[in-house]
């Protein structure tokens, strides 16, 4: 007992911050991401005799806390409430100032769709390689390879979009619009 309780203590100081930061990125909320590492240290030490390589300890920990997550919207459903438009201020002047490159990158990758935003976390967050991911998804080898190609195509695609300029000035001249 003394044992499975040093391993597990071990475990809680080595992965800790990195669930967290895995949870944070996954519900942008830092008492949900908190309630989802609390909750995957609870299924842990729970199921810690399942777990019968310590080398995929973190792998083990990831997969808990994707469940949880997953667990945790299942049955969740947001409230719905009315905006009037009278409240909605238009014009150039009450635009969001920019954002930062960094937020604009994480918030490009959370618009991919879940079947190539999973495996570009792993990548990205996780510095997980395409056999591990592959492991942990259940998914080939290949299948990875491809949604995080995909992925990135995703991604050169949106920042090449917002690169543009947001606005341009089209004047008609003999049919055709020119810039």
């Amino acid at each position: 007992m003394k044992n499975k309780q040093d391993f597990f203590e071990k475990l809680v100081s080595a992965y800790a911050k990195d669930l967290y930061r895995y949870a944070y990125w996954l519900c942008k909320n830092p008492t949900v991401a908190e309630d989802l590492v609390q909750e995957t240290f609870a299924r842990a030490w729970k199921g810690i005799d399942a777990l019968k390589d310590e080398k995929a300890a973190k792998a083990w920990l990831i997969t808990i806390l994707r469940r949880e997550n997953a667990r945790m919207y299942e049955k969740y459903q947001p409230p719905f409430s009315e905006l009037d438009e009278g409240l909605v201020a238009e014009g150039e002047q009450y635009e969001p100032l920019p954002m930062l490159e960094k937020s604009e990158l994480q918030q490009f990758i959370m618009k991919l769709p879940d079947d190539y935003r999973e495996p570009m976390v792993l990548q990205i967050v996780w510095g997980f390689s395409g056999e591990e991911i592959a492991t942990q998804l259940n998914l080939k080898l290949a299948t990875v390879n491809t949604r995080l190609f995909r992925a990135r195509q995703q991604l050169k695609n949106m920042v090449q979009a917002k690169r543009k300029p947001a606005q341009r000035i089209l004047r008609k001249k003999g049919g055709a619009f020119h810039e």
